[in-house]
């Protein structure tokens, strides 16, 4: 057997999140158990990011047809703005675009999947989020959540995602923000939060999240990436600023891992929710999460 499946389970005095390949330092391997999330700088280049960006703007004027994908907007800017960059925020399941699919593929970014996956790895989950100029109406403010809530897959272990900072992201535009050590717990029951102003389709929070908790804003400059645990809480502030902030993302899983039925679980509510979203828009029959 390899290492990665000699590591691939939890054993008294090892690592349990990381496996090991020699990538990661101990330094490194022991900042991701105790806290659930490792930052890389400079790990994607300035070139790929361009390429990445001007794929977007191409999407957003419509000059690429993603079958499959999801593109989010804010309908109440299109009358103003039309197709644009000023009314999208997110495109979601981009894996029909070859050029954007090319950021899960990229060799830098897999060489450290690895250390969290094993050497079988799935691109399960994929996103380029345009966090738009923002209001006091907290409009593109994602409540602290943990991203297994959208996965009927596991082990938890051998998830993780990798966010790549397109520009820097600091607290004035609405970067990351985590709550270190939080990838320990269990997953807990998510809901719309209960907040003035409107909230975003599928924008889902931790029910009665404790702010209290010691929260760290992840200051990232262009091309820096962060790889987290998919029960490590985490959410996005406002973006305050007159421009954009713009990621680039994809969930990663083992492909030894398995699917759940979440009927009667803490995640079947999300599975209407979105049975309700593919019947209204496609007409479809009822399906299953997974």
């Amino acid at each position: 057997p390899t290492s990665a499946h000699i590591t691939a389970a939890p054993q008294p005095g090892r690592f349990r999140y990381t496996l090991d390949n020699n990538v990661l330092t101990p330094e490194q391997r022991q900042f991701y158990e105790d806290n659930g999330y490792l930052l890389i700088k400079k790990l994607v280049s300035d070139e790929d990011i361009e390429r990445f960006r001007k794929e977007f703007i191409r999407i957003c004027k419509k000059e690429v047809s993603l079958p499959g994908a999801m593109i989010m907007k804010n309908t109440a800017l299109k009358s103003e703005h039309g197709q644009s960059e000023n009314v999208v925020n997110k495109v979601q399941d981009f894996q029909e675009d070859e050029e954007l699919f090319r950021y899960c593929t990229l060799p830098e970014i897999l060489k450290y999947v690895e250390c969290f996956t094993g050497p079988n790895i799935m691109a399960m989950h994929t996103m380029l989020i345009n966090k738009l100029p923002d209001s006091d109406q907290q409009t593109f403010l994602h409540p602290m959540h943990q991203d297994l809530h959208y996965f009927p897959f596991r082990p938890a272990d051998r998830i993780v995602c990798s966010w790549t900072a397109m520009e820097r992201a600091d607290e004035t535009n609405g970067c990351l923000v985590v709550q270190p050590g939080t990838h320990k717990e269990s997953l807990k029951p998510h809901a719309y939060p209960q907040w003035e102003g409107k909230t975003n389709k599928l924008f889902h929070g931790i029910i009665d999240y404790d702010e209290k908790g010691p929260k760290v804003h992840l200051v990232m400059d262009k091309g820096d990436t962060v790889f987290f645990h998919p029960l490590l809480i985490h959410g996005s502030g406002i973006n305050r600023t007159s421009g954009f902030r713009k990621s680039i993302s994809c969930h990663f899983a083992s492909s030894e891992g398995y699917y759940i039925d979440v009927k009667d679980t803490i995640q079947e509510d999300l599975e209407k929710e979105l049975q309700e979203m593919v019947q209204k828009k496609y007409s479809l029959p009822a399906m299953k999460l997974r």
